[in-house]
């Protein structure tokens, strides 16, 4: 049986796919390329054997799993790896904290990582200008996928406190 009315008739409609879905996905959530471009370096996307600092999240709302390695000399972290199954922007904060975290000092790294919460909300942050790279994936447009966003930041707390 075919639905009937409104957008139904200004479309081709197809009886097996409920009407709901017919208009998916919206044309205002485009996906932005520069998260897909931050995403692709994959530079640091493996296994570190001799890790000293170690976490593994997962996103309860969305099963986005990550699980961070890092490897911690006097008070600096000297190498950071990643991998898990999880989202495209998930990806991107992960490949972006992990280049900009290396060769930083711990207390420095736990100060600004509690400040990128503070991104969504338009406020002002006190960074260097590395720092900065962060607004381009974290701030209010992207705010419908904070959690995925900032599971990399919640897991590499959570191993800095190990």
């Amino acid at each position: 049986m075919w639905p009937r009315g409104g957008m139904v008739t200004q479309r081709i409609a197809n009886p097996f796919i409920p009407v709901r879905f017919w208009a998916w996905p919206p044309k205002e959530a485009k996906m932005d390329k520069e998260i897909l471009k931050i995403a692709q370096n994959t530079k640091n996307l493996s296994f570190l054997d001799n890790h000293t600092h170690f976490a593994k999240l997962k996103n309860s709302t969305c099963g986005d799993e990550i699980k961070i390695y890092l490897i911690v000399k006097k008070g600096k972290i000297t190498n950071f790896k990643y991998e898990g199954e999880s989202c495209i922007y998930c990806q991107a904060s992960a490949s972006l904290l992990s280049r900009n975290i290396k060769n930083k000092f711990i207390n420095e790294i736990q100060f600004l990582l509690k400040e990128i919460n503070n991104l969504f909300k338009n406020k002002k942050i006190t960074c260097d200008k590395e720092w900065k790279k962060f607004l381009k994936i974290m701030n209010k447009s992207n705010i419908l996928r904070k959690d995925c966003l900032l599971l990399p930041v919640k897991a590499t707390l959570k191993a800095l406190k190990n």
